[in-house]
């Protein structure tokens, strides 16, 4: 394939594909789409709830049983997503769907858990991730079902008048940019030629944001507080400061705190692990805003493309693709071209791909800094002129061939570890 140039369709495709991953997104983004589905039931309702139904997938379910939803005074799990849509909901804002509850409402969350029935099904209808949300009051009902994708909205119904329905007849993310056009190759060549100018608005607001959250999970109280944890003794060793950053974000997001991040592929986890790092480091080094800029462009596309083939949601961790994403980035930092970010990725993929996802909670944060500290081996590997090859594991003979295998092992592989995590996560 040609060398990228700004009038490659390859070029367009990719901006566009940074803004439909780089979303902001209040808190986990399963609870948050819960909260967003009920949200918008009520909004068609034309009136608060008086009960809700909420239908599941497993992977929802194992994504939101431990996470803490924001804006809710600490409360926890599907009841308190959904009851937060419904009672004080801005379905416009979509995954900021509950950004801006007041303490009133807060106190309207606390009673309409209390007094509204809410029920949920665990439900298989051959999708991974997929939300029903039934609002009724009196004999009126709405439906909202997102399938997918966190704002994938296919069916909207009010009694028994479908209002907006799409198929879905295989598990598709139809409406977004293909992510086959993604290789390592064209990312790197990406970073090179684009105009900063086209994606700043969209990176700098995941610096702010995602940069905010991390600093506020140092200074904080925060679940099992891995990111401070990690930072004693340790301030002035750069590589524990950019796993202790990324860790701590993860530690107040996962325990309630406030602030939106910026995701990736679906993710707060990830885009904070994809992303924080890079940022560290370049501030550390000094490094431009347009050197940084460049290298984010790297690092999320790099883990969006290893995304691509695992799915939104699987019993492989997510935090995996990203911290090869963020040792990608900061190996353009370090003007180590398409060889240095392939390897890395290769070697950091070798490393820890078998690191299973038990649903969001807090020691989410410990996962990310072992997946960062395995993008930073595989760049230091590579440095040192050491690498993993073909046939070692997983390794194939190039980096999309590897790539492709660790897709084909996290989205088939290990579909059955995946069933299995969620029936144990679902014992009492």
């Amino acid at each position: 394939m040609n060398a990228m140039e700004k009038t490659d369709s390859r070029y367009s495709e990719y901006i566009q594909i940074l803004k439909e991953e780089l979303l902001p997104a209040m808190g986990c983004t399963e609870p948050i789409a819960i909260a967003y589905a009920a949200a918008k039931a009520a909004e068609v309702l034309g009136t608060r709830p008086e009960r809700l139904l909420v239908e599941v997938s497993g992977n929802i379910i194992k994504n939101v049983k431990s996470v803490v939803v924001p804006h809710t005074g600490g409360l926890r799990g599907i009841p308190a997503a959904a009851a937060a849509g419904a009672v004080a909901g801005d379905a416009g804002a979509e995954l900021e769907v509950i950004s801006n509850v007041t303490p009133e409402q807060i106190e309207e969350i606390a009673d309409f858990l209390r007094d509204a029935p809410i029920e949920i099904r665990h439900v298989d209808n051959g999708h991974i991730f997929d939300i029903g949300v039934t609002a009724s009051k009196g004999d009126d009902s709405a439906y909202v079902r997102i399938a997918d994708y966190h704002t994938n909205i296919v069916t909207i119904r009010l009694n028994d008048s479908i209002l907006f329905h799409k198929e879905l007849d295989v598990p598709t993310e139809s409406g977004l940019t293909d992510r086959s056009c993604l290789t390592i190759e064209g990312i790197v060549e990406f970073a090179d030629i684009v105009d900063v100018e086209e994606v700043r608005e969209t990176i700098e607001r995941q610096i702010r944001y995602n940069m905010a959250i991390a600093e506020e999970g140092l200074a904080g109280d925060y679940g099992a507080n891995i990111g401070s944890t990690m930072m004693l003794g340790h301030e002035y060793d750069l590589k524990y400061v950019m796993r202790s950053y990324a860790a701590a974000a993860s530690d107040a997001r996962m325990n309630g705190c406030e602030l939106p991040v910026v995701i990736n592929s679906g993710s707060g986890n990830q885009g904070i692990t994809t992303s924080v790092p890079v940022i560290v480091y370049a501030r550390a080094n000094n490094k431009s805003k347009e050197e940084l800029l460049r290298a984010l462009c790297v690092s999320n596309l790099v883990t969006t493309h290893l995304k691509t083939g695992i799915g939104r949601l699987s019993a492989y961790c997510g935090a995996v693709s990203a911290g090869c994403g963020a040792g990608a980035g900061i190996a353009y930092l370090q003007g180590l071209g398409i060889d240095g970010v392939a390897h890395t990725v290769v070697n950091a993929l070798a490393v820890n791909s078998g690191i299973v996802c038990d649903g969001a909670k807090a020691s989410c944060a410990a996962k990310i800094s072992v997946a960062v500290e395995a993008g930073l081996m595989g760049l230091s590997m590579y440095k040192k002129g050491n690498e993993f090859f073909g046939g070692d594991g997983l390794v194939k003979n190039g980096v999309e061939s590897t790539i492709d295998t660790v897709g084909r092992l996290a989205r088939f592989g290990m579909k059955e570890t995946d069933e299995e995590i969620i029936r144990l996560m679902l014992e009492d």
